[in-house]
């Protein structure tokens, strides 16, 4: 009996909404992430993209557990000398939290040309409306 084994044209992708209201920043995150790469469905395959699409929604609700809003700090470069940038997540979440949310699901996907084809699959939302109706996404529970 042999393995089978997804081939790229004959994944079909659903698209899934989550609601992050209230639930911690990572737990969305986690779920959001196995959704992107695939690795719910029983025909997961390592070397071909089988993820879905995934709709994060209420992110500017989501909550950070423990002294996280003071304590962690997102990095970034600007590509000159001696200019690292750094932001509170009290502030990132205060004015931009599909950022954090960004941020928080791209960390958790393989950093090669199926976890880039995979962020592309990811909309988010600082708000409850999102414009994919016309997809009829199903709604997540976890």
């Amino acid at each position: 009996m042999s393995t089978y084994m997804a081939k790229a044209g004959q994944v079909d992708r659903k698209w899934y909404v989550i609601d992050a209201a209230g639930k911690p920043l990572g737990r969305v995150a986690v779920e959001a992430a196995v959704l992107l790469r695939g690795k719910h469905k029983p025909d997961f395959t390592p070397h071909v993209d089988c993820g879905d699409h995934v709709i994060i929604i209420n992110c500017g609700e989501a909550v950070l557990t423990g002294k996280k809003l003071e304590q962690k700090k997102w990095y970034r470069h600007t590509g000159w000398i001696g200019h690292m940038k750094e932001t509170k997540y009290s502030t990132l979440m205060a004015q931009r939290p599909e950022k954090a949310m960004e941020l928080a699901v791209t960390g958790m996907i393989p950093k090669n040309a199926i976890g880039r084809a995979a962020c592309t699959r990811l909309r988010v939302y600082a708000g409850a409306t999102h414009e994919h109706a016309a997809q009829k996404p199903e709604v997540y529970e976890f």
